[in-house]
């Protein structure tokens, strides 16, 4: 009798310990986080930024501030200019932009040698999701990292996971999942995904 009261006990024991240890596990398991890690580096959120109806950008023509201004490309993707009207600006670079403008300002003869250079002022908003005080749609400025991307969402909230999140980005137009930290830099597009941790 003692010696099947000790078996029990034995299973038992071990039992517990089994679930002990897949609740330890559970508690510092990575699941939900992909394999691969975000680029550290990133070039300027300018280079090859397409632009998409809503950006702003500020046009510069050389010698001719009466064409030079601030635009916003109108919810049909188009800047409209002085003498030359309407020009298509959604889906191409700052660069295209700036040559097609010099393009048609050579071709109506309005100058003989245009020179013209676009920047973008206003970017597509970043998102942050999850476990944030605030999650939504933000305004991306240059520079921005993860951890100023959850501060602008309110910060993580109690149940949170600190210190890493999934960052969603497309890249040549498939949707990339990568691991990131909070110095990981972001890009305007990005999605922030803070996740809950696991007690």
């Amino acid at each position: 009798m003692l010696s099947l009261f000790r078996g029990r006990a034995s299973r038992a024991l071990v039992r517990t310990a089994v679930v002990a240890g897949l609740f330890v596990a559970g508690c510092s398991s990575t699941q939900g986080f992909p394999t691969v890690d975000a680029p550290m580096k990133i070039n300027s959120p300018t280079d090859g930024y397409l632009l998409e109806p809503g950006n702003r950008v500020r046009l510069t023509v050389f010698g001719e501030n009466s064409l030079s201004g601030d635009f916003t490309l109108d919810p049909a993707g188009n800047v409209a200019l002085p003498l030359v009207g309407n020009v298509p600006a959604s889906g191409v670079t700052a660069k295209t932009l700036a040559k097609r403008i010099e393009d048609l300002l050579k071709k109506d003869a309005y100058l003989q040698d245009p020179k013209a250079a676009v920047e973008v002022q206003t970017f597509r908003p970043f998102y942050v999701l999850g476990e944030v005080r605030q999650p939504g749609e933000f305004p991306y400025t240059s520079g921005m990292t993860v951890l100023s991307a959850v501060a602008r969402a309110g910060g993580y909230d109690y149940r949170a996971r600190e210190g890493e999140v999934v960052l969603v980005r497309v890249v040549d137009g498939e949707q990339q999942d990568y691991r990131a930290v909070e110095r990981t830099p972001i890009l305007p597009g990005d999605i922030v995904k803070v996740l809950q941790r696991r007690f």
